[in-house]
């Protein structure tokens, strides 16, 4: 039998039985469509990440306090380590330091909570922040502590009603004391939220000012980190080493200080991220099996259903090899027809989901092959014993049968 005249029957036989057939392919849908949703959906988000980390620099490491030691007042970072990092590290090309204080904003209109962000203009450079409307931080804003306040998009929407709002004044503080500071500039929203954390989307007003003028406002806050950015990637292991080691001898102490940087944080995402993709592709095995099992089960009641016409096939002449190519094409078509539907539905998912997520789902050709191969495979695994059935009959016997 050519393998086209097996083609047409097998389609005549899924088209016969259509109810049955869907059925059949229901494991195969699931488990291709479950990959495929998955597989898109986890190269957006890792494409999404990756960005915001080419945002802030693969080059770019923190130096933070360690939590699990006691913290004395002369033990916390400080302006001056910030300066001896700069002067003392060749290998360092920019260093901000970074406070963060809860207070509030208030406007002739508006009293709104507020995350201030205690910084200097190098975190410009470090962070690549988007100034929309005006300008960031300069030098003499530092060394003066000038009273002056950046805020971003939705901050300036929130309280004035519109973007721009530079030469804008604005009350900050606390409950007890309030200074006026004067808008500078507009930065994009997502680049200050993500300096600010995850705390950051609780609170109306995000805003950076001059670390020293925070220090004027807020008596009590402290420098949390010290952003610092090397000339190149290879040189960011030493550097942070080095500043580490800077730090401890300005305050007479070891043990007290850590650096974390992106790109450890990049590889702790792609480890969860394969492990995540581990656990999904065996849910998705598990339904290729419970497919490939439907798929045997249902070419074994054929086989039963079409006894007769197997005797006729071979009376006329069809060799075992001809019967069980024709059971073993129509196993691989339900299969591939249940790989496809399975694709396109993914496909579908991965789009509606996405935007709920903000992922925008990423269809890689590699998936989709995957998925074909494994939809072959399967028709071919669970399709091969019916096939052989089929093929062993005896055409007297089946010829009988009724």
């Amino acid at each position: 039998m050519y393998i086209w005249e097996a083609f047409k029957v097998a389609i005549e036989s899924i088209l016969s039985n259509k109810l049955r057939t869907f059925l059949t392919m229901l494991g195969i849908i699931i488990g291709i469509a479950s990959v495929i949703t998955i597989v898109s959906l986890g190269a957006g988000g890792q494409k999404a990440i990756l960005g915001e980390f080419e945002k802030i620099g693969v080059n770019v490491f923190s130096i933070k306090m360690r939590n699990d030691v006691d913290i004395r007042e002369s033990d916390r970072l400080t302006l001056r380590d910030v300066e001896m990092i700069r002067k003392r590290l060749p290998s360092v090309k920019y260093a901000a330091p970074v406070a963060e204080k809860m207070g509030l904003a208030k406007t002739e209109k508006y009293t709104k909570r507020a995350l201030f962000i205690g910084t200097d203009f190098d975190y410009g450079n470090i962070s690549s922040l988007k100034v929309i409307h005006g300008r960031f931080l300069n030098e003499k804003d530092i060394l003066l502590g000038r009273n002056v306040i950046l805020i971003d998009k939705d901050s300036a929407i929130e309280l004035f009603g519109y973007e721009d709002c530079v030469g804008k004044s604005i009350k900050i503080g606390t409950y007890y004391y309030f200074d006026t500071a004067k808008i500078i500039g507009v930065i994009d929203s997502g680049n200050l939220k993500s300096l600010g954390g995850s705390i950051a989307d609780q609170i109306p007003i995000i805003a950076a000012i001059p670390i020293t003028y925070a220090q004027k406002i807020f008596p009590d806050i402290n420098i949390s980190q010290i952003y610092v950015m090397t000339y190149d990637q290879s040189q960011l292991e030493e550097a942070s080493s080095q500043a580490v080691r800077l730090i401890e001898s300005l305050h007479h102490n070891k043990d007290k200080y850590k650096t974390e940087n992106l790109i450890s944080f990049l590889e702790e995402f792609n480890r969860i991220l394969g492990i995540f993709t581990t656990v999904i592709g065996a849910i998705a095995g598990i339904s290729l099996l419970v497919g490939g099992i439907g798929i045997m089960n249902i070419m074994l009641v054929s086989v039963t259903e079409r006894t007769k016409e197997i005797g006729i096939r071979k009376a006329v002449g069809a060799r075992r090899k001809d019967i069980m190519i024709q059971f073993l094409i129509e196993s691989v078509t339900i299969s591939l027809i249940g790989g496809a539907i399975g694709i396109l539905l993914g496909y579908l998912l991965a789009n509606i989901v996405g935007p709920f997520i903000d992922i925008k789902p990423i269809i890689s050709i590699n998936a989709i092959l995957i998925a074909f191969f494994f939809s072959t495979a399967v028709g071919i695994f669970f399709g091969i014993y019916p096939a052989q059935k089929a093929a062993k009959l005896d055409p007297i016997v089946a010829l009988r049968y009724e």
